[in-house]
């Protein structure tokens, strides 16, 4: 699924202040509010997404972390969908709604965009685990589209567009389901409205040429597999020169003995099972060196101890996790015969305690014996 662009719901640029964030939420708020659109289940929708929009852009901490990972960074900061837009935008929204009174808030008609491409781009991005866990600096290659200038990015000769035939310039069509009509995108135009008569010759149709470009970008500690960063004007470019921005979508590479869940790092050590009789106090490899285990006696098999603060930076600023690590009792593939006397004698010197099952099972043979009399 595609994920919406805050900005774009609440059709404002990602250089905008927060006045002009609140102007337009206030504005799409009264156009698709419920009490405006009753029964309307799109307009519904369309209003708890803004109401989400606005909460997330007009919070500073919440922005930043948006405009640089996306929605994923928002995650395990309190940002959910729902009404609550803030009381005081809310309520002068319904002054204005109900107060007496509708002119003047009308939305004008917005201008269709001519270039048939997306400003932002995604591209993936593969780092190995430390540099994950570490952070890093990696070169990007990738390739964007730049407008056309011939045609202005429309892929017509000399930039001149027709009316589209399929949708007669309205850019949706209708479609009719029992007594139900609907409207979708004309899917020949993409909802401009314009179509292409003939083609233009410098970018045969295509309305724009693609361009190589390189660079550095350094990854911040802590980021993790799905995690996107955003780069700011290194997108697609607009026949207007507007650039639309790049997202880095993250890829890690797995490690070959730490496991990584969240920002908590697991890690099994294998354990003799004569140190797990005798206890032992053995090294270990942290992320950031060696650590010191304690394994007491008695240790059991999949038991697992915690090392606080040992695990990953939060890349969302919440402190660090923890290294946790899983033992894994083993035992001889096989012994030799001096091996084996000396494990019969270790076995004798425990007597009873040896046999476990005997004392277990001491009146089971019995009871068993007599369901058969």
């Amino acid at each position: 699924m595609t994920e919406i662009d805050y900005y774009e719901l609440l059709e404002v640029t990602k250089s905008c202040d927060k006045s002009e964030i609140k102007k337009a939420y206030r504005k799409m708020a009264m156009k698709f509010h419920p009490d405006k659109n009753p029964g309307d289940r799109e307009a519904e929708e369309k209003f708890k997404a803004i109401n989400e929009a606005y909460q997330v852009l007009s919070d500073d901490e919440k922005r930043a972390l948006y405009d640089r990972y996306g929605k994923a960074g928002l995650e395990g900061h309190g940002q959910g969908g729902g009404f609550s837009g803030g009381f005081d935008d809310l309520g002068s929204i319904f002054e204005e709604m109900f107060g007496g009174g509708f002119g003047g808030f009308g939305q004008s008609k917005r201008e269709r965009k001519t270039y048939n491409y997306n400003l932002d781009i995604a591209v993936e991005l593969t780092v190995e685990f430390n540099e994950a866990v570490f952070g890093s600096k990696k070169e990007i290659n990738y390739t964007f589209k730049d407008a056309c200038s011939d045609c202005k990015g429309t892929g017509a000769k000399d930039g001149k567009l027709s009316t589209c035939s399929y949708c007669k310039g309205q850019g949706q069509i209708h479609m009719r389901q029992g007594f139900m009509t609907f409207a979708q995108t004309c899917p020949h135009c993409n909802g401009s409205g314009q179509a292409v008569a003939d083609k233009c010759n410098t970018c045969s149709g295509l309305g724009y040429k693609e361009k190589k470009e390189k660079f550095e970008v350094n990854i911040p500690e802590g980021v993790n597999d799905g995690n996107r960063i955003r780069v700011s004007n290194r997108g697609n470019i607009a026949p207007n020169g507007q650039r639309g921005d790049l997202y880095l979508q993250i890829k890690v590479k797995e490690d070959s003995h730490f496991i990584r869940h969240g920002d908590d790092i697991y890690l099994e050590v294998p354990i003799f099972f004569t140190q797990v009789a005798l206890g032992a106090n053995i090294k270990i490899p942290g992320l950031k060196g060696e650590l010191q285990l304690k394994i007491p006696s008695g240790t059991k098999d999949k038991e697992q101890f915690k090392f606080e603060g040992e695990g990953v930076k939060s890349v969302q600023g919440f402190g660090k996790g923890d290294l946790i690590v899983q033992i894994k009792i083993t035992y001889p593939k096989k012994i030799n015969n001096e091996q084996k006397e000396l494990l019969e004698k270790l076995q004798e010197s425990f007597g009873l305690e040896s046999k476990p099952h005997e004392s277990n099972f001491e009146n089971m043979f019995d009871k068993v014996k007599g369901w058969f009399k």
